[in-house]
């Protein structure tokens, strides 16, 4: 088992995103990642970071007096040692997202642990890392993010939703990207197509303009 995790940062903020947005949560930011999102808006959790014991983590989490915790980065679970990490946070008795980009085996996730998995979209440059076996792992606690960026990203989240049958498996987001996608623009979309998804802006980038959201 990992006795340790290399890690970006830990802080308090509101959630951004994701079904409990808005609510006080503490973030736990894994250093690293697979994938290079055209549009990714954390790209220097890709390298750096200090390594601190799992133990130490929990302890750290435990000064700020709070339920709910997501697991975030980069790509948290290209460090194996995540797993061990959360599933000590449910143990203690914490509320637990992860926040993955789908890209990665999500099978041996904990059950307990709410999976909020991207499903990448053409403006991402990244399709070809979708991992969609990870469906069949997937349960109604959990979620699956859109991010969208322009009309075509629209028209193949769309089809992904009717071809997978997505919102049978779990609730679905649709996320318009900062600066590029006119968020209006996508609620009237979905508004006028009856989609059965969630709408969401990110809160933390509204309130202080910052991918951290402190």
């Amino acid at each position: 088992m990992a006795s340790s995790l290399r890690i970006t940062e830990i802080f308090y903020s509101l959630q951004g995103e994701s079904t409990t947005v808005g609510i006080p949560t503490i973030f736990i930011r894994l250093t690293g990642c697979p994938l290079r999102c055209v549009y990714c808006d954390t790209a220097y959790a890709f390298i750096g970071g200090k390594k601190i014991a799992i133990d130490a983590i929990i302890n750290e989490v435990g000064q700020y007096g709070c339920r709910y915790v997501t697991v975030t980065g980069g790509e948290p679970l290209a460090q194996p040692g995540c797993l061990e990490l959360m599933t000590k946070l449910l143990d203690n008795g914490y509320i637990v997202s992860l926040e993955t980009s789908g890209a990665l085996d999500i099978a041996d996730v904990d059950t307990r642990v709410i999976k909020v998995m991207d499903l990448k979209t053409p403006s991402s440059g990244e399709t070809s890392k979708n991992r969609y076996e990870n469906f069949n792992y997937l349960s109604h606690n959990d979620q699956i993010k859109f991010v969208i960026g322009n009309a075509e990203d629209y028209d193949w989240s769309k089809a992904a939703l009717t071809e997978h049958k997505l919102s049978d498996r779990c609730e679905i987001l649709f996320s318009p990207v900062m600066g590029q996608q006119n968020p209006t623009e996508l609620a009237e979309k979905i508004l006028q197509d009856r989609l059965p998804v969630r709408f969401q802006i990110q809160l933390h980038k509204l309130l202080w303009d910052d991918a951290q959201g402190k």
